[in-house]
């Protein structure tokens, strides 16, 4: 999602755990360019997500925020009833969301579904 977006703080916070998921760590200062808000601000998000996600916070040079190391947040969310759905789907669409459709399943389905896809 662009910059200038006026992000819910919920959407934000939920954003911020995506992108940890995916990129395991981040700044501060770039979290809070990437939503069009104070670092103060990501302050406040990150010491909330503390309280639920095993979060840590690096200061100095190469500060940064990170996942504890073996977590994932996004994993195995699909149903199996869920991902067959997506499978039978994946013939019927175009190219593109074909890929847009075996990139989630690759991320947050079952480990035999990542395997076939």
């Amino acid at each position: 999602m662009a910059v200038g977006k006026k992000w819910s703080v919920y959407e934000r916070r939920s954003e911020i755990m995506r992108i940890l998921d995916s990129r395991r760590r981040e700044t501060m200062s770039n979290f809070a360019f990437r939503f069009g808000v104070s670092i103060r601000t990501i302050c406040y998000d990150i010491d909330a997500l503390t309280a639920s996600h095993p979060i840590e916070t690096v200061r100095g040079k190469d500060g940064c925020v990170k996942l504890m190391d073996g977590y994932r947040t996004y994993q195995n969310i699909f149903s199996e009833e869920a991902q067959n759905a997506l499978s039978e789907i994946i013939p019927l669409v175009n190219d593109r969301l074909a890929a847009t459709i075996q990139g989630l399943l690759f991320a947050y389905g079952s480990k035999p579904k990542r395997e076939t896809h």
